[in-house]
Order: structure tokens, then C-alpha cells, then sequence
């Protein structure tokens, strides 16, 4: 629903001020493209969010067999595993062809894409885009129709990095608002703040719509955090629109490449609460402790598959019985549709990425324990 708001109210004046795209446009679609990119922003992220990411690359860079696995890529396939990208991953599931239900634009995609880049370039820091990669070398290709396509302009000179769609400063800006807003009132409806110290640090953004008051006549507690965070964020989304309206020339042609949040007038009061948040929610020890057990669990899945879909791919004769069954438990729709046949090691780790990264923690977790012996499955 942020996501949509931006689109549609920028979308609104955007088509005032160019009446030239009434016949194709109306602001309805800026919120559709918008919100439909916001809705797909984490489709990507692996079982235990950032630090599934981690563990995932750190398998692939510190695993005994690194040298080997790397001898048999290029340095930036190695790179795409070894600095695995929930980002990338998301590219990559909504543009492969076992998802058929997503027949998504090219705007769409290309709004979705938060860091239009592969993984190794030299990085501009001042660039908001190149903070992270985007997308793997096996979607390369596909980036690049989709680029030239929507005529974004490339950056640095590199003919693999581009600039960002505009609209994709505004998806940036609904999960900028949402991870800060939202997580703060989950962190205070779970007691690791107190509503006091959310008031305080919301009450900055709020400005002249803060009345204590009238926020007061709330009888329950769940009303009023409810009302702080709906008030925090509509005034956030007016911040946003505001400047995206006022940089509508800087975001067309690529000279502006700051996140919205960073750049409103509220970005101190959303460094405060990032702070806080780090502190008291991010780092709490329930949340720690699931990170841990995340490091423990990826990584035991990948070693027992990748092992078995290694040997398949070094010597087939020689499987044993073992990695034999853990190979049928990768199922069918992973593969193309000739199965493994001519696939590199590459795309082969590929795929088992994809089929971890498509686990809830749950079912991660259970996974890791059935492969190990440590539980039966049930049934």
C-alpha cells in the first residue's frame, strides 16, 4: 500500500505536467508498476534474511573444494555465489520461465531492480545503485533487453552497469519507510521498546500533526502504536513525493542517485530509529540467535547437495547411493526442461541455490534435519 501511494501520487502530477502521456498512461499505473515491484522486493531473500545471504557465500567461498569449484568458472560466476545476492535472486525468479504465473513488464522488472549492475565492477560508493548487485551473469542477458528496451542510460562507460528506473527510487523509498516504521512498531508491540520511546522518536517526523492529545483518547495501547504508525508514514510518503517531484529531471537522466529517504526532511528522525533499532530489535537475542542457527543450517543443506550435484558433474559412474537419493530430492522444475544435460558447474550451483533460497526458515530447518538423520519426516 506505500508502495502504491507513491506511485500514484507521483504518477498524478507527472501526468499533469506531461499531458502528452494521457493517451498511454494514466497515475493508476505508476501505482500498479510501483507497488507491484514493492510487493516483489523480497521475493529473492533466502531463509534467514541478510544472514542466509552471508551464509550462502561464505559455503561457497571458504568450502574445501573452493579452488576447484573456481577453476571451473569465470571470475564473475564465482563472485554471484561467493557474494550471494538476495537481490539477484529475486531478478532471477521473476524472469525464469518455471514461474509462469509472472508475466510481469519490463517497467515492472526493471522498477523492481534496486542495483542495475552484475557482481564485480568497481564501485562509484556515491552511487545508491552500486551499493549491491542486481543481477547474476546467468540473467545478464535479460537485464540487458530489458535495459535497452526502457532506454536506460549506462553508467561509469561499463556497457554492464546502467543507471536505475526512475520509478525504482520510489519502491526504494516504500521498503526505506516499512523497514523503519513498521519494524519499530513490531519491536514495541513485542516489548523490546517502549511505547514512550517510539513516541519520542516518531514525534520528530510528525512535526505539527503530533498532539498527544488527541492520540491519548485511544483506550488501548495496540491503538495508539497503530496511530503513530499510520500518521509517521503518510507524512514519510509526502516527504518522498515532494522531492521525487522536485528531482523528476535529475532521476531522468541519471545525475541523481540518492535514496528518497536520505535526502527528506525527516532523515535524521529515520537514523534515530535506525539506530535504536539496530540496538534493541536487530541484534536482540532472540533475533541473534535464529542468524546462528541459520549459519548452521544453510550450510549443512549445500554440502550435502552440492556434494552429490558435484560428483554427478565430475563423474556420474561413481555416485554413491547417498548422494543418489539427495539428487531426487531436488525437484524436476528446478532443471530446464532437458534436465542437467550440458549445464556448467555453474548453473548447476545455481539451482541449488535456487532451492534453498525458496525454503522458509521452517522448512530450512527441517530440511537440514531430515538429510542429517537427526528426524524421520512425518506422515
Amino acid at each position: 500500500s506505500v508502495g502504491r501511494s507513491l506511485g500514484k501520487n507521483t504518477g498524478h502530477v507527472i501526468i499533469e505536467r506531461h499531458p502528452e502521456l494521457k493517451q498511454w498512461f494514466s497515475f493508476h499505473d505508476f501505482g500498479d508498476i510501483v507497488a507491484s515491484a514493492s510487493l516483489a522486493h523480497d521475493i529473492g531473500n533466502p531463509p534467514f534474511g541478510h544472514s542466509g545471504e552471508q551464509a550462502i557465500g561464505d559455503f561457497f567461498n571458504y568450502h574445501s573444494k573452493a579452488d576447484l569449484f573456481q577453476n571451473q568458472m569465470s571470475p564473475m560466476q564465482w563472485q554471484d555465489l561467493t557474494k550471494f545476492e538476495g537481490n539477484a535472486q529475486g531478478f532471477r525468479i521473476l524472469t525464469s520461465n518455471k514461474y509462469q504465473g509472472l508475466k510481469l513488464t519490463y517497467a515492472t522488472l526493471a522498477a523492481f531492480s534496486k542495483y542495475p549492475r552484475p557482481s564485480i565492477i568497481e564501485r562509484d560508493k556515491n552511487k545508491r545503485s552500486q551499493k549491491k548487485f542486481g543481477f547474476f551473469q546467468s540473467e545478464s542477458q535479460t537485464f540487458e533487453e530489458i535495459a535497452n528496451s526502457l532506454n536506460l542510460n549506462q553508467a561509469n562507460n561499463n556497457p554492464n552497469v546502467w543507471s536505475r528506473h526512475p520509478l525504482t527510487f520510489l519502491v526504494e523509498a516504500a521498503d526505506d519507510i516499512c523497514y523503519g516504521i513498521i519494524d519499530l512498531e513490531d519491536g514495541c508491540r513485542l516489548g523490546l521498546i517502549s511505547y514512550a520511546e517510539m513516541e519520542e522518536l516518531l514525534a520528530p517526523i510528525l512535526g505539527d500533526r503530533f498532539d498527544r492529545k488527541k492520540i491519548e483518547r485511544y483506550n488501548s495501547l495496540e491503538e495508539k502504536i497503530g496511530v503513530l504508525r499510520a500518521l509517521a508514514i503518510s507524512k514519510l510518503i509526502d516527504e518522498c513525493t515532494e522531492l521525487f517531484l522536485e528531482k523528476e529531471t535529475a532521476l531522468l537522466n541519471a545525475s541523481f542517485d540518492r535514496a528518497l529517504t536520505d535526502e527528506i526532511s525527516s532523515v535524521n528522525a529515520l537514523n534515530d530509529i535506525a539506530a535504536v533499532s539496530l540496538e534493541k530489535i536487530y541484534r536482540a537475542k532472540k533475533v541473534v540467535e535464529t542468524e546462528t542457527v541459520g549459519f548452521e543450517v544453510l550450510p549443512g543443506i549445500l554440502e550435502v547437495i552440492t556434494d552429490a550435484v558435484y560428483q554427478r558433474f565430475c563423474d556420474a559412474d561413481r555416485l554413491t547411493g547417498r548422494q543418489k537419493s539427495v539428487l531426487r530430492l531436488i525437484p524436476n522444475h528446478y532443471y530446464p526442461e532437458n534436465g542437467n544435460e550440458g549445464m556448467n558447474l555453474y548453473q548447476l550451483f545455481l539451482i541449488c541455490t535456487d532451492f534453498v533460497s525458496d525454503m522458509t526458515d521452517s522448512a530450512a530447518l527441517s530440511f537440514y534435519r531430515k538429510i542429517r538423520g537427526i528426524e524421520l519426516p512425518k506422515g
